[in-house]
């Protein structure tokens, strides 16, 4: 064998141990980063549920509302035109897709307050919404008189499919006449304009 042939041969094996040293070391960094995408998927949700960028939920402007008048009488109020419909420990409520319009009666001696609502309703609700956030208690004039109104925010029931909640936006209506309350509670989620639809339901309250 010549000298430049015995010279090429650790040139060679020189040559192709780099290139293998190289194979190895882009092979592990791709290991590495498909590790830290697995683990960042596994954190769960503690908090409350994220406000939709594109909320659903818009009622159509379009949409038609009929009077509904309770079995004992007493009131009159417009929902929604084709809402489903379901009672259930005195509340009656009409529903579509992601908003809903509760209505329920009582008999009380004394007329709601600001101050009466904050100490005796919002506890309440506190324990019974999942994460409660609430935005304000306030005096509001509509058709049928004088009403506390009650804004707040919480999660939704789970949907049955997913499992997912959405963050709703609440507005609770507290009505007194002549010894007769009426709470009318409007939920929605939470960036869906249903301003004019709330308005035109909370309005239309007529006593009997």
């Amino acid at each position: 064998m010549s000298k430049r042939a015995i010279l090429a041969v650790p040139a060679a094996v020189a040559l192709t141990t780099a290139v293998v040293a190289g194979c190895a070391g882009s092979g592990g960094s791709s290991h590495s980063g498909s590790k830290a995408t697995s683990g960042s998927s596994s954190t769960q949700r503690t908090g409350p549920a994220p406000t939709e960028s594109n909320p659903p939920g818009d009622i159509p402007d379009n949409q038609v509302y009929v009077a509904y008048r309770p079995p004992a009488g007493g009131f009159t109020v417009k929902v929604p035109e084709g809402w489903a419909r379901s009672s259930a420990h005195g509340t009656t409520t009409f529903s579509d897709k992601l908003n809903k319009v509760e209505v329920s009666q009582s008999s009380t001696g004394t007329a709601p307050t600001v101050q009466s609502v904050k100490t005796g309703t919002v506890p309440a609700l506190r324990k019974q919404a999942t994460h409660f956030a609430l935005g304000g208690v306030t005096t509001v004039h509509r058709k049928a008189g004088q009403a506390v109104r009650i804004t707040y925010r919480t999660d939704s029931a789970p949907n049955q499919v997913t499992g997912k909640s959405v963050r709703d936006s609440v507005e609770r209506y507290v009505f007194f006449h002549n010894g007769r309350q009426v709470v009318l509670t409007l939920t929605g989620p939470t960036g869906a304009d249903n301003v004019d639809p709330w308005r035109i339901v909370s309005d239309s309250l007529r006593w009997q």
